[in-house]
């Protein structure tokens, strides 16, 4: 009996060591996770491992400002679209309109602002988009819409030559507005002339409603050439806006000079650098002289009316059929066919009232005539030469008759 106490406490002895054992290798197991997995932070915050351990990401110093204010209407087509950067640099600006052309704008070189290089539409909803970095490469972006103003009263440009025209080697760009201008340097800016062979072309104002442009020289024959009209949202003068976005291309033909010797009384052809004819012709009389200097043909009629009175002539002619005839000048100078004067006068007299005639027959209907040939081989733009005249040289805005200025008053 005395042995199976002993039995019994030694076997209690064992279950209370062995729950010890198993609480100690729990613990211990417990520390080995604790160690390894990492537990929650005491105070219960949360840190992101992608973030080397920072809270959170501070906002961009960068602040972005966009003139005029966001939904603005009626807004000033020049002068009032700037965006700024302040503690930061601006890194994209994007103006557009709501068909998408965006607006060409130039950044400053340290990043704080930036405008447009030109002038904006008229009428035009407009969207800003711009973002700017603070020092810390953090990044600020702002969008904002706003209207420009619809102009009560407007312009436009009538040009020529026309669109898709092929003409001489002598034509300028000419465009005449239909309201005086008084900011020219707005205006031209506004208008792009390029060529194709590049060359320097520039313009030049007659009166302040009327601007030419032209290369140094005459243009090479094959040239294309290039007018970008961007007048749409210009004010030309004080409430006064243009309303015209166009553009237009012509080409230029073989080169074709053509000069006159109003002494020797006849008219050689150049073209392309050889003299390919030479015509009698009949220039102003003695009292009614033809001008000197470089002419460009600007239009053309197989067979149109000259009444004296409308050039200050007064009664002294009225031909209801003048044959083939080709204006040089806006004041009624014109080479043209001539049925009235005896064949022996082309060659040997001038009897003419400033014009430059060639024998040709009534009704312009005969293509043998030297007024026919004439005709039927000169382009728009070809250029006529009168020498040996006595009288004064052709005013250059008298016609599209630049050419007669020289190239330092043209640019000047």
């Amino acid at each position: 009996m005395n042995g199976q106490p002993i039995s019994a406490g030694v076997g209690r002895g064992r279950r209370r060591g062995g729950v010890r054992l198993q609480a100690l290798a729990a613990g211990a197991l417990l520390l080995v996770l604790t160690a390894c997995g990492g537990g929650d932070p005491a105070d219960g915050s949360k840190k992101d491992p992608a973030q080397g351990g920072k809270q959170e990401i501070a906002a961009s110093k960068a602040v972005v400002t966009i003139a005029p204010k966001d939904g603005a209407d009626s807004v000033a087509t020049s002068g009032a679209l700037k965006v700024t950067a302040e503690q930061g640099k601006l890194t994209t600006v994007t103006v557009a309109d709501t068909k998408g052309a965006e607006v060409e704008g130039k950044m400053a070189a340290d990043g704080a602002s930036w405008q447009p290089v030109g002038h904006l539409a008229a009428g035009t909803e407009y969207k800003v988009h711009a973002v700017a970095q603070d020092a810390e490469g953090r990044e600020s972006a702002k969008d904002t819409t706003f209207t420009t103003l619809v102009p009560k009263n407007t312009f436009i440009g009538h040009y020529t030559p026309e669109d898709g025209s092929t003409v001489g080697v002598g034509m300028p760009v000419s465009i005449r507005f239909t309201r005086g201008i008084t900011d020219p340097e707005a205006v031209e800016k506004a208008i792009k002339v390029t060529a194709q062979p590049a060359v320097q072309v520039e313009g030049h104002w007659f009166g302040n409603d009327r601007l030419d442009f032209r290369p140094e020289k005459y243009w090479a024959a094959g040239t294309k050439v290039t007018v970008e009209l961007n007048l749409d949202g210009v004010e030309g003068r004080p409430g006064v806006y243009g309303k015209q976005k166009k553009k237009v291309t012509f080409t230029i033909g073989r080169r074709q000079v053509s000069t006159v010797d109003a002494s020797a009384k006849t008219m050689k052809i150049e073209r392309d650098g050889k003299i390919i004819k030479t015509l009698p012709i009949t220039a102003g009389a003695p009292s009614t002289t033809t001008y000197n200097g470089q002419m460009v043909i600007s239009e053309k009629y197989k067979v149109t009316r000259m009444n004296g009175a409308t050039v200050g002539f007064g009664g002294e002619y009225d031909i209801k059929d003048v044959p083939h005839a080709m204006r040089l000048s806006t004041s009624g100078t014109f080479v043209h066919g001539n049925y009235w004067a005896s064949a022996g006068t082309f060659g040997s007299a001038n009897v003419s009232h400033g014009c430059v005639g060639l024998r040709d027959t009534r009704g312009a209907g005969d293509s043998s005539t030297p007024a026919a040939w004439f005709y039927d081989r000169s382009l728009i733009g070809d250029v006529v030469v009168v020498k040996n005249s006595k009288d004064k040289q052709i005013a250059p805005d008298n016609g599209l008759n630049g050419w007669n200025m020289s190239w330092s008053e043209w640019i000047k």
